[in-house]
C-alpha cells in the first residue's frame, strides 16, 4: 500500500483520534484493499451507491461470505468514505445509505427439566464441599435468573428466608427483588451448616458464597465455570451446550412455558428494555408450533376436497 494514500491517512486517523487497536486496524485493512481490489479500475470520487450495492451483492451471492461477515465489510467501507468525505477526497458520500444485509438472530440455548435436573443431581451427589456448593448455587440460579456475576457476588445477607425473596444488585448498581423457591431455600439453609469451610479461620466474610483462593473474596466466575463443565460431562450433557448464560435462559424459557408474562420475566432478569425479554417468546412459540403439528387433527389429515 503506497504511502500517503487514502486507505494508510484512514487507518492513520482511526488509530490517532480513535485509538484503534491493532486487531481493528488490520480488519479494517484487509476488508478495505478487498474493496479497492473490486473497483480497481474507477476512481474512488465515481463509485456510485449502485456501484456499493453491486459490490454488496457479489460478497453475499458470488464469494458466499455470511452476513456477519459482510456486515463487518460494509461498516469498513462505511467508514472510508465518511472519512473521504469530510477530508474532501470525494464530493459526495456514496455510502450514507448502504445496508448490510439482516442478520437472523440466534436462539437462546437452554436445557430441558430433565437435564437441569440431572445437572444438579450430579452435584449433589459428590461427597466434595465444592460440588455439594455448587448444586446450592445451580439451585439458587436457576431459581431466581441470575446472571453469573450477580450470583458469584451475593450477600450473605441477600436472602429474606421469611419472604422467600432475593435482593439482587444488578448493573448499573440497580437492585430488583426476585422470589425464590422453598428448594432452593432449603438448599441454602443446609449449605450454611457448612458455609465457613470455605472461610479462613478467625476470619469471617461478607458473601454468601466466599473463597479462600480468590481475590475478591469470593468463588470467581472463572471457577463455576470450571466446575459447571465438570458437573454437565459427567450428567451426560455437551459440555459446548453448557454455560451460566444458558442456565438464564433455561430459567426465562420455563417460566414462560409456565405461562409467566412477559413483563414479570423483564423484571426478575433484569432486563432494562423488553425486547431483549421478547426473544424467549421465539423459544416458546416455536414449541406451540410443535404441538399443533403434533396434535391438532387438521395438521395430519388434509380436508377432503383441498
Amino acid at each position: 500500500m503506497a504511502k500517503g494514500s487514502p486507505v494508510e491517512n484512514f487507518l492513520s486517523m482511526i488509530v490517532a483520534e480513535r485509538g484503534a487497536a491493532q486487531n481493528t486496524v488490520e480488519n479494517y485493512e484487509r476488508d478495505l484493499l478487498q474493496f479497492l481490489v473490486f473497483f480497481a479500475e474507477k476512481d474512488l470520487d465515481k463509485i456510485s451507491s449502485e456501484d456499493l450495492s453491486a459490490y454488496v451483492q457479489k460478497l453475499s451471492k458470488d464469494d458466499g461470505y455470511a452476513p456477519k461477515s459482510i456486515a463487518r465489510k460494509i461498516s469498513a467501507v462505511k467508514e472510508f468514505f465518511k472519512f473521504l468525505f469530510s477530508e474532501k477526497e470525494i464530493k459526495k458520500n456514496p455510502a450514507t445509505y448502504l445496508t448490510a444485509p439482516k442478520q437472523e438472530k440466534p436462539l437462546p440455548k437452554f436445557l430441558t427439566e430433565e437435564e437441569l435436573g440431572a445437572l444438579i443431581g450430579v452435584a449433589r451427589s459428590k461427597q466434595d464441599i465444592d460440588y455439594r456448593r455448587m448444586a446450592v448455587m445451580l439451585e439458587v440460579m436457576s431459581a431466581c435468573g441470575l446472571r453469573v456475576s450477580e450470583l458469584v457476588s451475593m450477600p450473605e445477607n441477600s436472602i429474606n428466608f421469611d419472604k422467600k425473596e432475593v435482593l439482587i444488585r444488578g448493573k448499573g448498581s440497580k437492585e430488583r427483588l426476585i422470589p425464590i423457591s422453598e428448594s432452593a431455600i432449603e438448599a441454602v439453609l443446609d449449605y450454611l451448616t457448612y458455609r465457613d469451610e470455605f472461610i479462613r479461620a478467625g476470619r469471617r466474610s461478607i458473601w454468601l458464597f466466599p473463597s479462600i483462593r480468590s481475590a475478591s473474596g469470593h468463588i470467581s466466575r472463572q471457577k463455576f465455570f470450571e466446575y459447571l463443565k465438570e458437573i454437565a460431562a459427567e450428567a451426560g450433557i455437551n459440555p459446548s451446550r453448557i454455560s451460566p448464560h444458558v442456565l438464564r435462559h433455561t430459567f426465562a424459557t420455563r417460566l414462560l412455558n409456565h405461562n409467566a408474562d412477559l413483563r414479570s420475566v423483564q423484571k426478575m432478569l433484569g432486563h432494562e428494555d423488553i425486547s431483549t425479554t421478547e426473544i424467549y417468546t421465539h423459544i416458546t412459540s416455536e414449541k406451540l408450533i410443535e404441538k399443533v403439528k403434533q396434535l391438532h387433527p387438521l395438521a395430519k389429515k388434509p380436508l377432503k376436497g383441498n
